[in-house]
C-alpha cells in the first residue's frame, strides 16, 4: 500500500530543507539566539517556507506546513551532522 500524499510530503520537505538550512544560518549569523532555541527557529522558519511554497507545488496548505515542519526539524539535525565535529565519545 503506498501513501501519495506522505511521498508528497517526504518529497517536498526534502526539497525545502535547503532553503530552511539557509534561514537557520542567516539567524545565526545576525542574532545571538541560545543554542537550544535553534530548533524551534527552524521549525517557524520551515513553516513560514512551506507556507510561501504556494507557487511551486501543488500540496495544500496543510501538507504544505507539514513539509516546512518537518524540514525546520532536520535542518538543524542535518547541519549538526554534517559540519560540527565530535569525538565519538558521549560525555
Amino acid at each position: 500500500m503506498q501513501n501519495d500524499n506522505l511521498t508528497a510530503v517526504l518529497a517536498f520537505a526534502s526539497m525545502l530543507a535547503v532553503f530552511v538550512l539557509a534561514g537557520v544560518q542567516l539567524v545565526k549569523q545576525t542574532v545571538n539566539v541560545p543554542k537550544n532555541a535553534l530548533p524551534v527557529i527552524g521549525l517557524i522558519i520551515g513553516l513560514g517556507v512551506g507556507a510561501a511554497a504556494f507557487p511551486f507545488t501543488d500540496l495544500n496548505l496543510i501538507l504544505r506546513l507539514w513539509s516546512g515542519g518537518l524540514a525546520g526539524l532536520s535542518a538543524t539535525g542535518l547541519f549538526e551532522l554534517a559540519f560540527k565535529r565530535r569525538d565519538r565519545s558521549t560525555k
